[in-house]
């Protein structure tokens, strides 16, 4: 290795060279890293390489010359020929000394430019093959050798004058130097230049050529220096700002303590200028923070608009402006999780693990927002929990129900008395980081009136494209929200605005089964009561059969809220009598026998299928917020002129498919067996029971055409069939929803048979085996198909009496 002292000692014109020498066409070799040695150049050099160490030694024996050649690579320890420039300085060694840590210093002079032909690196030292250079004159009187000679001396003296590090001897040379070459190589070895650069420069042999190379690299030098000046400039003039500031800062806090007033103060603004810079906020923030600080900074301690200014900043520093949550991207684990929180909902949970497969492929995704829309009670916001578990992220929950101003979302302007940030802002100041999951609770509960509308502010908040700049109306500054996880639970659709439903993914979460719910009660629901209540697992039992008919007959809902409660209240009885007991207390089994002691009489009246075949009743099925249930159709016709009469608190949807189906059977009287007088001699009756509830929706359509129809043509309705479908005036029935809700009910009524429209097959795909198991499926497109299934073939006599 060669190493090389800061500074380079260059001959100049009043100092002459040992008389030329003859150069031998072979000599030693010295390898340089980070310096390339120009001729006349006299340079300290250390050197600890082995080989580097044998070539002075062999050139020391014999004429003291060495060819001194820079690597292309410094980290290269042995270099070949093809590591090494092609030209390169002859030199004679003028000194060597021995260190005591094995290496050697040697005071080295160049002689002349040579071209390196072969090298030799195979012995013990590295030999070179050289053709020695001779330089030409420049020529003589010539205004371009003139004007580079002016040139690179004025050159030369302004980068010194801008700091560069060029000694007031050198500066002197180069002003009595006339040689453009002896100039160029001077000029260079004091320029600090990459090796590439110099030795481009050694490369040159023509004088005027390598002048004009120095002179270029000299102009992009002086450029780079008044970048550097200008960045210094720039440094002290902020250096000596903030000492003005420290200096003031001072000789106010003495005024202030010779008033004896103003510590508590300074403190207070030292300890806000200390949180803010530790919160590591945006640059836009950060200065709006410092601009109200020294705000609060010159007003007086006791006015109103301080405590609003404190409020403010205390709000600025707490925020998480940068500090995440690291997220949990296993997806096996995460189905862990969330197969322990929640039983079935197979198809929300493989829907939030592509969520997070995504997530780990993209570091920030642009996904859609997460909408769970169910009845009551389904685990919409505790499956919102259990994913920010399973990502492990701060869970938030914001419940919008009821929600009427528009500043509960983008927040109060300070000037109000008593504003404050929106719900958003407060509830990730409360996560503590700036990636929580934050789920918006019953979306579909957000009103408006005169101070606004929540759900358009909601659209921000909501897009992807637009929440990385929400703006909070208190803070004035925008907040990046791209990095909070966004999910929203609603019981129904409808009363979302469609702007905002648009931005939102619909996930259904339909009712549970009997069986779903026998399994969830099991795994969550007794053990978690049995927890609350203070009792053990061993002093309670509950008999499977029990549990079933404590879900059929004490509860009626898609959900699992009050099927908990029934669990509760048991389990608080066998928690009085083990209080009361004592020792003496034995462990209580809950079987059907004993369910009446604890719940009391039933309270559910369980729809089952009708026990025979009427005329003018068929079971039809509706969907409920609730979940599903069956509805009884009754029609009965009367002396009259002809008119259709509907009762039972009828929508007008649901009018409208009555009247559908009554003048599609009038029309169609004689292809269905009817004698088309009775239309004109007996007015129809339709009503469906439980008055008290409004009912409205197309879906029964079908049902009251197939009721009216058996009453008008005599024919009984089957006993097992329940129906579900709008009709046309055509005749023709199409599709309807909540078809997972309607199924259940009908099993729950013990129904063999269900007709559904044909496109509504598909939905067949996502529904429980069990379901699929217990029930027979009628898929009908015209109305005549429905009437084929349910209706039976009427008696001859009963036929000939209702022609009569």
């Amino acid at each position: 290795m060669v190493e090389t002292e800061d500074f380079s000692i260059s001959l100049g014109e009043g100092e002459a060279m040992e008389p030329m020498m003859q150069i031998p066409s072979e000599l030693p070799a010295l390898p340089l890293r980070d310096i390339v040695i120009y001729p006349f150049m006299i340079v300290p050099l250390f050197v600890s390489r082995d080989k580097s160490i044998k070539a002075v030694e062999e050139a020391l024996k014999d004429n003291r010359m060495i060819v001194l050649v820079s690597q292309k690579d410094v980290n290269m320890d042995d270099p070949g020929q093809e590591d090494l420039y092609q030209t390169g300085t002859v030199a004679i060694i003028m000194r060597m000394l021995k260190l005591p840590d094995g290496r050697i210093r040697v005071l080295i002079q160049g002689l002349s430019r040579t071209r390196i032909e072969s090298v030799n690196s195979s012995g013990d030292h590295v030999r070179a093959v050289i053709d020695p250079v001779s330089e030409p004159l420049a020529p003589e009187n010539s205004l371009e050798v003139e004007a580079l000679v002016r040139n690179v001396r004025g050159a030369m003296e302004r980068a010194a004058s801008m700091g560069k590090n060029i000694s007031p001897e050198v500066l002197a040379i180069i002003a009595n130097l006339d040689d453009a070459g002896r100039l160029a190589d001077l000029s260079a070895s004091n320029l600090e230049l990459k090796v590439e650069d110099a030795q481009s420069i050694l490369d040159i042999a023509e004088p005027v050529a390598r002048l004009r190379r120095v002179n270029e690299l000299l102009s992009k030098e002086l450029e780079v220096l008044a970048v550097q000046q200008e960045i210094n400039t720039q440094a002290r003039a902020d250096i000596d700002r903030s000492q003005r500031e420290y200096f003031l800062r001072q000789q106010l806090k003495a005024i202030q303590a010779e008033l004896g007033e103003g510590n508590e103060l300074y403190e207070e603004i030292e300890q806000y200028r200390e949180r803010i810079t530790k919160a590591e906020m945006p640059k836009n923030a950060e200065e709006e923070a410092l601009r109200q600080l020294k705000k609060l900074e010159r007003m007086h301690p006791d006015t109103a608009e301080t405590a609003t200014l404190r409020n403010w900043l205390d709000i600025m520093v707490d925020l998480p402006w940068s500090k995440q949550s690291k997220d949990n991207l296993d997806l096996k684990k995460a189905q862990i999780i969330l197969d322990e929180d929640h039983y079935g909902l197979e198809r929300v949970k493989e829907r939030i693990i592509e969520s997070l497969a995504v997530r780990k492929l993209t570091p920030k995704p642009k996904g859609s927002i997460l909408c769970l829309v169910g009845p009551p009670g389904v685990g919409k916001t505790s499956l919102g929990r259990s994913i920010a578990r399973a990502l492990g992220r701060k869970f938030v929950r914001l419940s919008l129900g009821g929600l009427h101003d528009e500043a509960e979302i983008r927040g109060h302007r300070r000037t109000y008395v008593g504003a404050m940030p929106g719900r958003i802002i407060q509830g990730i100041q409360q996560a503590g980081t700036n990636n929580p999951l934050i789920i918006l609770d019953e979306i579909d509960k957000v009103g408006a009136d005169f101070r606004g509308d929540p759900s358009s502010a909601l659209l921000e908040v909501l897009d992807p494209e637009q929440n990385s700049t929400f703006r909070d109306n208190y803070l004035n500054i925008t907040f990046d929200l791209s990095n909070v996880m966004f999910m929203t639970t609603a019981n129904v659709l409808d009363t979302i605005q469609p702007a905002l439903r648009d931005r939102m993914e619909i996930i259904r979460l339909s009712g549970y089964t009997e069986e779903e719910k026998l399994e969830i009660a099991k795994r969550h629901l007794i053990p978690k009561q049995i927890e609350e209540n203070g009792l053990a697992k061993a002093d309670v039992k509950f008999d499977r059969r029990a549990l079933a008919k404590t879900i059929t007959e004490y509860t009626s809902e898609a959900g699992l809220r009050q099927l908990e409660r029934e669990i509760g209240k048991m389990c608080r009885k066998v928690a009085r009598k083990k209080a009361e007991q004592g020792k003496r207390f034995k462990p209580v089994k809950i079987a059907v026998e004993n369910l009446k002691a604890f719940l009391r009489i039933p309270k559910i009246f369980v729809e089952e299928a009708l026990k025979t075949d009427q005329i003018g009743t068929v079971t039809g099925l509706a969907w409920t917020a609730v979940g599903g249930d069956i509805l009884f159709i009754e029609a009965i016709k009367t002396k009259g002129k002809g008119r259709l009469v509907l009762t039972g608190q009828l929508g007008e949807v649901m009018q409208e498919s009555a009247q559908a189906a009554f003048s599609y059977a009038k029309a169609r009287s004689g292809e269905l067996g009817i004698d088309a007088e009775l239309f004109d001699n007996f007015d129809i009756h339709i009503h469906l029971p439980e008055g008290a509830i409004p009912k409205d929706g197309p879906s029964a359509g079908i049902t009251m055409a197939t009721a009216l129809v058996s009453v008008m043509a005599q024919r009984p309705v089957r006993k097992d069939v329940a129906m579900t479908g709008e009709i046309t005036l055509r005749g023709n029935v199409l599709p309807i929803g909540g078809v997972k809700e309607k199924l259940l009910a009908a099993r729950r009524a013990k129904i063999k048979t269900v007709i559904l429209p044909e496109p509504n097959r598909r939905d067949l795909e996502d529904m429980p085996s069990e379901v699929l198991r217990d029930l027979k499926f009628v898929f009908v497109e015209n109305v005549l198909e429905v009437f084929e299934t349910a209706l039976r073939k009427p008696k001859r006599s009963t036929a000939t009496a209702a022609a009569k």
